[in-house]
């Protein structure tokens, strides 16, 4: 199911161009259809919902030839192999987060996050004009493997947890599902990390099998109901100050196809890319407040977890930059950037912000 918003966006926009375009594209160009491999459950609205709107808006820029079929995790392939399944020609494109398989490369990791980094419209001036994509594209030709911006929850939260956790003797021993590079600065903490799909998270939380979760944020937390099982809900997830999606394509299929259907699939993954964003917050204050209002209790970590990730997040990219040369290609660029960025935000965004949140307005509504 898709939101109001994305059909909005898919009947105006996307039915408008193809009115306009159908003629000619009906006479000159094939019927192809591929299928999409989502690593997203179907409970999943919005980020599941990325991949629909990416089908159905490819569907109206081309008059209807051009069509994806979206299949949700486990329905081809597991949630956590939709790269591979895209590398070795199982399906022709897949929707998921590249930072599941730094198993194969840490470079994985930067083109959906890294602890500490960059929020989501900082991610995106780095991706469209920082030279992300090109670097993000050079690194995947060797994995057949073309790659879109397709979403982005902004800064997640972080996590569920069955106890407290105060100080860094809290973190010790603790086992917890979460996904890329955040995973191991937790190991050197020394938790346990485990990377599980989602849709497998909340069995594992309710068993006792992990003491703790991360996933996305309130609105997405609460549909998979950890709230339940785990009363501890810690802010931020400073293991993904953004979080953004890929549209993963076979590279072999994308040079197939005619330049004006390989147009509509950008399009279409732009407008994915600014909706999902949106979505989240509309979506999220709503659903903290509901998350409260069903007993579970707000935490910031302390600044002495904070701080300790922090160091060791930034050792561990220096150690890795030594010996791995596609992550050092990357990180250059990336850390240069960074810096840049926070540079510029404590100029105005961070000025505005903090007054802004420490000093609510008087508001007299007039009817």
């Amino acid at each position: 199911m898709i939101s109001n918003r994305r059909k909005f966006i898919t009947a105006a926009t996307g039915g408008a161009t193809a009115a306009l375009a159908f003629p000619a594209i009906a006479q000159s160009l094939p019927n192809i259809k591929w299928r999409l491999a989502s690593s997203y459950p179907k409970s999943l609205d919005t980020v599941f919902g990325g991949a629909d709107l990416l089908s159905k808006r490819v569907a109206a820029l081309t008059g209807g030839k051009f069509q994806i079929q979206v299949f949700a995790a486990g329905e081809v392939v597991p949630g956590l192999q939709v790269a591979d399944a895209v590398q070795n020609g199982t399906v022709e494109c897949g929707h998921t987060n590249s930072y599941y398989y730094i198993g194969k490369n840490k470079a994985f990791a930067f083109e959906t996050t890294v602890p500490f980094g960059i929020n989501q419209r900082q991610q995106n001036a780095w991706m469209y004009y920082g030279g992300g994509r090109e670097l993000v594209s050079d690194f995947l030709k060797d994995f057949n493997i073309a790659s879109f911006p397709g979403g982005n929850t902004g800064t997640q939260m972080g996590g569920w947890f069955r106890r407290e956790v105060k100080t860094l003797a809290d973190i010790k021993g603790l086992k917890i599902r979460i996904a890329g590079l955040g995973g191991e600065v937790f190991s050197k903490l020394g938790a346990v990390p485990q990377q599980i799909a989602g849709g497998d998270i909340y069995p594992a939380l309710e068993k006792g099998t992990i003491d703790a979760a991360e996933w996305v944020g309130p609105y997405d937390d609460e549909k998979l109901g950890f709230y339940k099982v785990a009363k501890h809900y810690y802010t931020p997830g400073w293991w993904e100050p953004n979080s953004a999606y890929s549209f993963y394509v076979s590279l072999k299929e994308w040079e197939k196809l005619p330049k004006e259907y390989q147009a509509a699939f950008e399009a279409a993954a732009y407008a994915v890319n600014a909706d999902m964003m949106a979505e989240y917050d509309a979506k999220n204050p709503a659903a903290l407040k509901r998350l409260i209002a069903n007993g579970v209790k707000l935490h910031p970590f302390s600044n002495e977890i904070l701080k300790a990730a922090q160091d060791v997040a930034y050792a561990m990219y220096d150690e890795e930059a030594a010996k791995n040369p596609a992550f050092k290609k990357i990180y250059l660029s990336w850390v240069k950037f960074r810096e840049d960025q926070l540079a510029w935000h404590r100029v105005a965004e961070q000025t505005m912000a903090a007054f802004s949140f420490n000093n609510k307005p008087t508001i007299k509504t007039v009817a």
